[in-house]
């Protein structure tokens, strides 16, 4: 468990599904991104342990899940990471509780083994924590974004240098 700024992130755990949904919720004011994450924990893309939970004292304010893709590249295809989503309750937000949690997030993947993490995200944000521009690395997606929100961290130094590919999210992105 971590601790930034008087919240502690951690692994979620049994029993954090119903506050994870309305944190996902009320930081997105619809229903679409919690549902995204109820049908991913139940999918062969979950892995356990790539879903965080931040606390302040023992209330869940916010949340981020990572889970597995599919990149078919001509070299062969790979398995990276999606971030998505990542959420604040709306009273919390801008307090540095999301940044905790894509850092440990990512701490938390490279751990792992993974290699590479793909987020659909605002420009202006997710570049402080290296992710760069998806097309630049040669790669490509079927989901309708523009070019600058397409961003992908290399978590092992050039492991996407000269792959390219197209990143396919899980169906599971389309039925939420």
């Amino acid at each position: 468990m971590t601790t930034v700024d008087h919240i502690q992130i951690r692994p979620e755990k049994d029993g954090d599904c119903a506050a994870i949904y309305e944190v996902n919720r009320l930081a997105f004011g619809r229903e679409s991104e919690a549902r995204l994450v109820d049908v991913l924990r139940a999918s062969e893309h979950y892995v356990p342990g790539l879903s965080l939970v931040a606390l302040k004292g023992n209330e869940i304010v916010g949340h981020i899940l990572f889970t597995k893709l599919c990149v078919k590249s001509k070299s062969g295809d790979f398995i990276a990471l999606a971030l998505a989503p990542v959420a604040v309750r709306p009273d919390l937000q801008k307090r540095g509780i999301g940044s905790g949690l894509i850092v440990e997030g990512l701490k938390a993947c490279k751990a792992l083994g993974y290699k590479a993490v793909i987020v659909v995200g605002h420009p202006g944000y997710y570049p402080r924590f290296g992710f760069s521009s998806a097309r630049a690395k040669g790669l490509k997606t079927t989901l309708p974004v523009h070019d600058e929100a397409f961003m992908a961290l290399e978590l092992a130094p050039g492991y996407l240098d000269g792959t390219g590919g197209l990143v396919i999210y899980p169906s599971e992105f389309d039925e939420a």
